[in-house]
């Protein structure tokens, strides 16, 4: 897949995280399983703020949202996928860096014409999206 970038100092707080380095590998494997992804054929590893992903996943899908569960957090500058394999590819989604100012539904008519249609970009950021009127400008978000 590749290597994906994040604002290290933006997202969610992990015990060992700090701005100049993500968490260790266990407290990120436990945020991944924490949103109910499967761990098992998963091996995640830390070098200062970067993270590298490898193993294997059942879909694109799946592995778009778990790095962003791992990029989405504190002390995480960059998600290395090079050595991740993906069993069922499809098309890749979009990535989108939320700004001071945006809303949901702005950046659901930006994306798709309608900003009725934000719920789509909720369903698709479980994790960080838990409350969708509460973005935080930083977060990076899947575009469906």
């Amino acid at each position: 897949m590749g290597f994906f970038d994040f604002v290290k100092n933006v997202g969610k707080k992990l015990v060992g995280a700090s701005e100049a380095q993500a968490a260790p590998a266990p407290a990120l494997t436990q945020e991944v399983a924490s949103h109910g992804f499967d761990t098992s054929k998963l091996q995640i590893g830390t070098s200062g703020n970067n993270v590298q992903l490898s193993g294997q996943v059942k879909s694109q899908e799946e592995a778009e949202r778990i790095i962003l569960a791992l990029g989405n957090t504190v002390g995480v500058a960059q998600v290395d996928t090079s050595q991740l394999i993906v069993a069922a590819e499809t098309p890749a989604a979009k990535f989108y860096t939320v700004k001071k100012g945006d809303t949901l539904w702005k950046i659901a008519e930006t994306h798709y014409g309608k900003g009725a249609d934000y719920p789509k970009i909720v369903a698709a950021n479980n994790p960080p999206i838990v409350n969708p009127d509460l973005i935080q400008p930083g977060w990076v978000l899947r575009i469906p």
